[in-house]
Order: structure tokens, then sequence, then C-alpha cells
């Protein structure tokens, strides 16, 4: 064997590592969707699962639920990224790993986006193997230009925010006023009555929604 020979057989090797490492996820996923699902860690010993994800297996909660929600995306929406054809009939390169997958996961519920939104990211990810970083300005950017078409829903928005606000402020001042002592009764009465038909409107909206 020439060093061409050995130079394109190495790089070979590396293609395929490199392939292997973008998808060992999925088995680490799939372990640990089972272990949530069926809550095997109390077999085990452990209350909760993040205490057996960070005590046993030294994961962070965050990116322990991120792999158990990403491999449950996939196999229930995506289930061609889990068949063997799916990585050997494709680059390395363009082989998503799961934090793009993640993306798209997120990109799903959105109820901004359109059906040849969603499609089109999807393309990046699987056919272009874009990185979740771009991916996720791509879909930030989505967002922002489609309340900028639909006027309501971003006035709607506006008022829900202004509508927590003032609610949280209410429970706060009422709290000081009955803790301090530093108003009438009857003004935190006042407040607790506005505080109450405002928690009623907001829920008999959210209801309407």
């Amino acid at each position: 064997m020439n060093i061409t020979e050995q130079s394109e057989k190495l790089r070979e090797h590396i293609a395929q590592h490199a392939k292997d490492f973008k998808l060992s996820w999925l088995e680490l996923g799939q372990g640990l969707y089972s272990v949530w699902r069926d809550k095997l860690y109390q077999a085990w010993e452990f209350d909760k699962f993040e205490d057996y994800v960070v005590r046993e297996l030294g994961l962070k909660k965050p990116l322990a639920l991120k792999l158990v929600k990403t491999y449950f995306f996939v196999e229930q929406d995506e289930p061609v990224y889990l068949k063997k054809e799916f990585a050997e009939t494709r680059e390395t390169a363009v082989i998503p790993g799961y934090e793009s997958l993640d993306v798209l996961r997120l990109a799903r519920g959105r109820k901004e986006l359109t059906r040849e939104d969603y499609t089109k990211l999807r393309k990046d990810i699987f056919e272009k193997g874009k990185e979740a970083s771009l991916v996720r300005k791509d879909l930030t950017a989505i967002i922002k230009e489609r309340k900028k078409i639909d006027p309501d829903q971003a006035r709607e928005d506006r008022h829900e925010q202004s509508v927590r606000r003032l609610m949280a402020a209410l429970k706060s001042f009422k709290k000081d006023m009955e803790t301090l002592k530093l108003a009438d009764p009857d003004i935190i009465e006042e407040a607790e009555g506005l505080l109450q038909r405002l928690e009623a409107q907001h829920s008999n909206d959210s209801k309407a929604n």
C-alpha cells in the first residue's frame, strides 16, 4: 500500500469516526428515555430522574432532559434518522447532531411557523447539515418576521405582558402592605379585589384562546 492509498484509507476511517461521533448520542438518548419513561431510576434507589443522571452518570439535568426530549422527537417525527441506511447514504458533513435536531423539535411547536417554514428548516438540517447555532438564528428571524406581519398578535402579546406585570405588581404591593402594615386594610382589600378580577379575566382569556 503506497502513501496515497494509506492517506485515503485514513481519510475514510476519520469520516466514519466522525459519523459515529455525531450519532453516538442516540443510544444514550434512547436509554435515558427508557429510564425516564418507565421510572427505572426508582428501582435503583433514586427518588428523581435528575438525581440518577447527576449522581450516577455525571450529566447535568438540562442536558439529560434535552437528550430525552430530542430522542422522543426523533422517534415520533423523524424515524428515518434512526435507520442504519440514513448514515450510510449521507456524507459525514450533512449528518445532523442532536443539537440541530433539538432546534427542529422546538420549531415544531411554534405556532408562528408555517408548514413551509418548518420544511425549510428541516431541509437545512437533514440535507445541508446546517449547524444548530445557524438554524436557531433562522428560527428567531422567522418568528420576528411573523410578528411584524401579524400586528394584531403582537398587540395581543403586549396586552398579555402588561396584565401579567400588573398582577405581579399588585401581589407584591399586597404582600408588602400586609407585612409592613403600611396601608389601611380597606386599601389592601381593594387591591385584593382588583387582583382577583384580573386573574379571573386572564383565566377566561386564556381559555378562550
